[in-house]
């Protein structure tokens, strides 16, 4: 028995080409809807928290280091990982999420704003001293 000529007798040869080509069009929609588009939104947010980032937010990069924001510059920002003052520089691509952001710590002043704080307060000082 022939198998080919069976199978080219029972395929309709005007339909199942449509079938085919909707079938493929069907799983392409399917598929961006269930991957390409979540994906695309992800990214979407990840940009706008990276670039929402302030200094003093508390943050989680991807390799698993926690640290407060202390200088945010382009495409890179230093982080404060201990009491000890230990800064780490670091892309902004590595951080995974902001965990508390600065407006949620209450009383967290950034080591910048707190030095500059301190030089304006002993200025101040020094000229009401003199006076």
């Amino acid at each position: 028995m022939n198998y080919v000529r069976v199978l080219a007798e029972t395929v309709d040869p005007t339909g199942s080409y449509w079938i085919s080509i909707v079938m493929i069009l069907v799983l392409v929609v399917v598929f961006y809807f269930f991957a390409i588009r979540p994906q695309k939104k992800k990214d979407r947010e990840d940009a706008a928290m990276r670039n929402n980032l302030m200094v003093g937010d508390e943050i989680t990069t991807i390799g698993g280091i926690i640290g407060r924001v202390v200088s945010i510059k382009d495409e890179t920002c230093v982080i404060e990982t201990s009491k000890a003052c230990t800064k780490i520089r670091i892309l902004k691509t590595a951080i995974r999420s902001v965990d508390v952001p600065v407006s949620a710590t209450k009383g967290y002043v950034a080591p910048a704003t707190e030095k500059a704080e301190e030089e304006t307060e002993e200025k101040t000082e020094k000229k009401s001293k003199k006076k």
